[in-house]
């Protein structure tokens, strides 16, 4: 039997995540959203592209959260955009209500699914999604250190006009301004980003990298990216009903990692059937420690100022 994924949310990285799972055939697909017609449409357009794709899957719309039941896995993208000027923190209290009732629909009507939040400020809304559904840790996984590292490889590729499938590289941290791009542990073909580029070049990829979020939403005024984060959740998803054991840069929960305790932050994750089924600890020097930390600090201090509404939440009620 194929397996089903649920995306809440229809607008540009909903839709765009549906298109990109479809195309892999990964499984059946519910697209979800509030807006009466939107997801019916979408999907719609989608399925009739499936002959031309060569897949079958099947794939609907719907704004009753009822025909969801019993999907594997539930990607959260709904929420609002970023604006110029606006920081992902500033989208805290927007999306924090968004979030909260999302999941408390998914987990109604599949209990057993593991949640892929997209919606940011990301690391902090999978704080929410946790404490609402009281889902166990391997099954809240917060999508962005795929995003970051894509963003980084990209600029590498640019920067030496090599392919951007030779460059490998990792991004930490939260998905922010702090986060933790590991210049040391990035390589062209296996050769170090050190003995190709200089301290200044590297440093400048690195503040891109960054901002990159933001530098496309200077550019679209009215939205934010949503091609590259589809692609991210795609290749998360495939790695999960697959049982690929792909290891990729994910937030999650950690409970003492990398001297992190008690929040959501991007580190080396193996996702399988189970969901982040294991974090891997790189040996990271002193600095990169700091840096984690610092980037662990940004995300501790949204989660402090949720703390009062956190601690009021109780796990979804699961449809009989």
């Amino acid at each position: 039997m194929r397996k089903k994924v649920t995306v809440v949310g229809a607008g540009n990285v909903g839709a765009s995540c549906a298109v990109r799972l479809a195309d892999r055939g990964l499984a059946d697909i519910v697209v979800v959203d509030v807006l009466d017609g939107i997801p019916q449409g979408k999907s719609l357009d989608l399925l009739e592209a499936v002959p031309v794709s060569g897949v079958d899957v099947k794939i609907s719309g719907c704004n009753d959260y009822s025909a969801t039941a019993q999907s594997d896995i539930a990607v959260l993208t709904a929420g609002f955009a970023r604006k110029p000027g606006m920081s992902r923190d500033d989208l805290l209290w927007a999306n924090y209500d968004i979030v909260k009732a999302t999941v408390e629909q998914v987990v109604k009507y599949s209990p057993g699914c593991i949640l892929i939040v997209v919606t940011n400020p990301l690391d902090a809304m999978c704080h929410v999604a946790r404490a609402v559904s009281g889902f166990p840790k391997n099954r809240v996984i917060g999508m962005a250190g795929i995003l970051d590292t894509a963003r980084f490889r990209t600029f590498v590729a640019q920067a030496l006009d090599v392919s951007a499938e030779d460059v490998t590289a990792f991004v930490l941290g939260g998905h922010g301004d702090s986060m933790v791009p590991l210049v040391r542990y990035s390589s062209v073909a296996g050769i170090p980003l050190t003995d190709l580029m200089d301290a200044a070049a590297i440093d400048e990829i690195v503040k891109r990298t960054r901002s990159g979020g933001a530098e496309i939403v200077k550019y679209l005024k009215s939205g934010s990216a949503y091609y590259a984060p589809s692609a991210a959740v795609a290749e998360m998803v495939e790695s999960i009903p697959l049982d690929r054991k792909r290891v990729f840069p994910c937030s999650v929960y950690l409970e003492g990692e990398y001297g992190i305790r008690d929040l959501f932050v991007g580190v080396p994750v193996k996702l399988g059937e189970r969901g982040a089924e294991k974090v891997f600890e790189a040996r990271l020097t002193e600095s990169e420690l700091a840096a984690l930390h610092k980037s662990g600090a940004a995300v501790k201090e949204l989660v402090d100022v949720m703390a009062s509404k956190l601690a009021e939440l109780q796990p979804a009620a699961v449809a009989g």
